[in-house]
């Protein structure tokens, strides 16, 4: 069967506060969702809900099929990985064996990394443009080192799915390209990708859908082509858009208030 992440009636809430109200999606092989909304709208607590890190104020989430809630972590793992804000060591290590630890979440137990698991582990961190640093200490890297370095562990891991909580963040242009090219060329092999993204130009860039997060409650759900427009963007953030046409694509761009 092939991997699905689906969720019913789901409620994302933080106290009294309801952030996300009855979330209906049905996601597939070969998607690229963007989140995107305000800070504090509760993008990331609803992307650790569908992860099943988070219980829901109600309703379900339902992995290929199955109800999250109802599968341990190690089956999860083997099916979904989830790249998180904050990026710590918990104890020392290179980085080529940070990389290896993603092998960690699919191996069965008493298991340890394979040759084929070292290899997956170089090729990730020459992909993520950190070839040369292997034996470096992890903890020395930059942030924005560290934060490509997680998304190589998440490459060794290779689940079907992967939540992206802001992946650009502390990328330069150029490896923010790199990063979001990487997970697009993932879908081509049928892999579903959410991120959390905060710039709706690279998310008409590079997502096929977008799901639009208020924080009262309220979403949007659809195309890319579609939410991406000013309409759209201007009730979720509160500034005003102008849409600009170029040969391959449309963007919308803040323009300056009147």
């Amino acid at each position: 069967m092939k991997s699905s992440l689906a969720c019913t009636a789901l409620t994302v809430a933080i106290h009294d506060r309801i952030l996300v109200s009855d979330l209906e999606l049905n996601l597939l092989p070969g998607e690229f969702i963007g989140i995107l909304g305000p800070n504090g709208v509760g993008k990331t607590l609803t992307m650790l809900t569908l992860a099943g890190l988070r219980t829901p104020r109600q309703g379900t989430v339902q992995l290929t099929g199955r109800n999250i809630a109802d599968l341990d972590r190690s089956t999860i793992a083997r099916e979904l990985g989830m790249l998180l804000q904050a990026q710590d060591d918990a104890f020392p290590t290179t980085v080529i064996e940070n990389a290896i630890l993603g092998a960690y979440a699919r191996l069965g137990l008493w298991q340890t990394e394979s040759i084929d698991d070292e290899r997956a582990a170089t090729h990730a961190l020459k992909r993520l443009d950190l070839a040369g640093l292997e034996q470096q200490t992890s903890s020395t890297l930059s942030s924005g080192e560290r934060q490509r370095l997680a998304i190589a562990r998440l490459l060794v891991q290779d689940p079907a799915i992967l939540l992206l909580d802001e992946p650009t963040s502390h990328l330069d242009p150029l490896h923010q390209l790199t990063v979001l090219s990487l997970m697009s060329g993932l879908t081509d092999q049928g892999k579903i990708i959410v991120a959390s993204i905060h710039d709706p130009v690279l998310a008409s860039r590079f997502c096929s859908s977008v799901l639009l997060v208020h924080g009262n409650g309220r979403w949007e759900f659809g195309p890319a082509t579609d939410l991406l427009a000013p309409e759209y963007l201007e009730q979720l953030y509160g500034v005003p858009f102008t849409r600009y046409h170029g040969a391959e694509q449309s963007v919308s761009i803040p323009s300056k208030p009147m």
